[in-house]
C-alpha cells in the first residue's frame, strides 16, 4: 500500500491528486520549479521539493531531480499527473528502476500507444475493430501505391 506519494507535476492536476490521495490517509509530496515556491499546489502538500529554474524542461521534466527527490523524501510511489511525464516511457522506467511505483501505466503501455502503426497493430491482433488503412511503408512514396490502396479501401 502507498503511504508516501510524491506528485510530479503542479497546478490544479497537483491539487485534485492531493485532495484525492490524502483524503485516503497518504502523505503527499510535491515537485515544484523556483517560480512555483508559493503555488497551491505546494501549500497544499505535506512536504515540496524544488526540483529547478521555471522552464519545465529544467524542472517539472527533470526524471533525475524528481526521482532525486522521491529518494529525498523516501517515497513508496510517484503520480506523474498528467501531461508532462505521464506519457514518458522513459519516466515511468525510470520511476520502476529506482524502486518506486509508478502510478500509471506500464511504461511498455506508454511505449506501445505512443506509436500510432504500434497501437493499431496491437488493437487489431487483440481483435478490436479499427478503421479500415493500411501501413506506409516511409519508404514507398508512389502516388500510385497511395491510389491503389485508397481504391482497395474504398
Amino acid at each position: 500500500m502507498i503511504q508516501r506519494l510524491l506528485i510530479a507535476n503542479r497546478g490544479e492536476i497537483a491539487c485534485r491528486i492531493l485532495r484525492t490521495a490524502q483524503n485516503q490517509g497518504i502523505v503527499c509530496a510535491v515537485v515544484h520549479s523556483e517560480a512555483d515556491h508559493d503555488a497551491l499546489h505546494v501549500r497544499m502538500a505535506d512536504a515540496a521539493f524544488c526540483v529547478g529554474p521555471a522552464p519545465s524542461r529544467d524542472s517539472y521534466l527533470d526524471i533525475g531531480s524528481i526521482l532525486d527527490a522521491a529518494r529525498d523524501w523516501k517515497a513508496d510511489a510517484i503520480h506523474p499527473g498528467y501531461g508532462f511525464l505521464s506519457e514518458s516511457a522513459a519516466f515511468a522506467s525510470a520511476t520502476e528502476e529506482a524502486g518506486f511505483i509508478f502510478v500509471g501505466p506500464p511504461a511498455q503501455a506508454i511505449a506501445d500507444m505512443g506509436s500510432k502503426a504500434r497501437a493499431r497493430a496491437l488493437m487489431q491482433q487483440a481483435g478490436v475493430p479499427v478503421v479500415p488503412g493500411f501501413q506506409v511503408d516511409e519508404e514507398v512514396v508512389d502516388d500510385a501505391v497511395f491510389r491503389e490502396q485508397a481504391g482497395a479501401i474504398g
